[in-house]
């Protein structure tokens, strides 16, 4: 299996709504199921994982394209693009992936992707329903039902392991392959 056919499931929903949050509590109880887990994550903002005065960072600001920061821990990989350029897709960075040490990547953001999507919703946000128009979406996971309710499975927002073993049981059915 290559990183572009990895069973991969989204979070979306409005900013605000907790999908770092609820991620950061189903990442280590996914981990206690066997699951290796990557996680893909969009941002509409420009970040930095460097900082000035690194070494790297000198190196970037010198104009290096890519900038390769290893340890006998981890690695990461700082690509440049020197002109503005189109929102990355998603198939793209999943060649980024170490297929053979992933079993499920998890995604934040990304909601116009084809794949399989939980949405997130808190009714005091006010937000509208994203999957009331995208098919994609398997589950709600709320803080209370909308009104009116989907006809999609509804996932507690504030039981992270209900919401793991949903996540678990789709991807042991093979449900999660995009």
């Amino acid at each position: 299996m290559n990183a572009t056919t990895l069973p991969r499931l989204a979070f979306v929903a409005a900013s605000g709504t907790g999908k770092t949050t609820l991620l950061e509590q189903l990442i280590p109880l996914l981990g206690a199921h066997g699951l290796r887990l990557a996680i893909v994550k969009h941002t509409h903002h420009d970040f930095d994982m460097d900082s000035p005065g690194k070494d790297s960072y000198r190196l970037r600001a010198a104009g290096a394209g890519q900038v390769l920061l290893a340890s006998r821990r981890r690695w990461a990989l700082l690509t440049e693009h020197a002109e503005l350029q189109a929102e990355p897709r998603l198939d793209e960075l999943l060649t980024a992936l170490d297929a053979t040490r992933t079993d499920l990547v998890l995604v934040e953001g990304f909601k116009h992707e084809r794949l399989p999507k939980i949405e997130l919703y808190r009714a005091a946000l006010g937000s509208p329903l994203l999957c009331s128009h995208d098919k994609q979406i398997i589950a709600l996971a709320c803080d209370a039902a909308p009104d009116p309710r989907p006809a999609l499975p509804l996932l507690d927002l504030n039981d992270p392991p209900a919401v793991a073993q949903f996540i678990y049981q789709r991807f042991t059915q093979g449900a999660l392959f995009a």
